[in-house]
């Protein structure tokens, strides 16, 4: 995956596991004793690494190599595949869990990505993932500074809806969704953990470590409305900002269901 080869290299300076999301996932997970755990989409392998120190047994997938060399430096136990959520290398049955944590909006077939992981998944297997829906994203006050790439964003991952019905097609019982506000302690600068402190998104090494900045938005919006947004955090204009984009949508979302 060419975004992530690039992006890759510096991705763990700002990308970190952050305690209270892998101490969710961990619970989402139910792990059991002796199981064996897939990360759809592992990056450089740092919730992997977080999740495993917890005593968990994982494997770990992801299109990109640079990615992938990153993940293996930390985790030299672990067996690493390169390899697409579409095409998931890995017998009927093997897992006791998989997660898909930040990736689905970067599959080629979120469908057939669902359907691989069900197959893999042992019986009564458990599937988390973290992810968002359109809605949320254009709630972002991003959007007020970056039109065209939060635009862009939320064209990447189908609505709740719709995810539901993709979750269930691939054969998943009952699915459920819980809202995900950021913390103000949170750890994993992805795109909106600038939520409370929009004097982050002004640090390029905040920008260039996501899909977002990096894939959706061009040179010129870019230029535009960071000058905008710290004009507007000298004023305290940011403040109104802010508070006009309020909402009960949550930022991003958690998908839990069983096999």
């Amino acid at each position: 995956m060419v975004l992530y080869d690039t992006i890759g290299k510096g991705y763990n300076t700002t990308r970190k596991a952050d305690p209270y999301l892998t101490g969710k996932f961990y619970d989402l997970l139910a792990p059991v004793k002796d199981g064996i755990y897939l990360d759809a989409g592992c990056g450089t392998g740092n919730y992997l690494h977080a999740l495993s120190a917890k005593g968990l047994s994982f494997y770990g997938i992801d299109p990109s190599e640079t990615m992938l060399e990153k993940a293996m430096r930390q985790n030299p136990a672990v067996k690493f595949t390169c390899c697409k959520a579409e095409d998931i290398p890995f017998d009927d049955h093997f897992f006791n869990g998989v997660t898909a944590i930040l990736t689905m909006h970067h599959w080629d077939s979120i469908p057939q990505g669902l359907k691989e992981i069900y197959r893999v998944l042992k019986p009564g297997g458990r599937f988390v993932s973290f992810s968002f829906t359109p809605e949320q994203v254009k709630g972002y006050w991003l959007a007020h500074y970056f039109p065209g790439m939060i635009d862009r964003a939320a064209n990447t991952i189908p609505a709740l809806s719709e995810m539901e019905r993709f979750v269930k097609d691939a054969g998943f019982g009952t699915v459920n969704f819980e809202k995900y506000f950021v913390r103000p302690d949170l750890e994993d600068h992805f795109m909106y953990s600038c939520k409370h402190e929009p004097e982050r998104c002004l640090i390029p090494e905040m920008r260039e470590n996501t899909s977002g900045f990096t894939a959706l938005a061009n040179h010129a919006e870019v230029a535009a409305g960071l000058l905008k947004l710290e004009e507007d955090i000298r004023t305290g204009k940011i403040n109104n900002v802010i508070k006009g984009y309020e909402n009960g949508f949550g930022d991003y979302l958690f998908i839990a269901a069983q096999k």
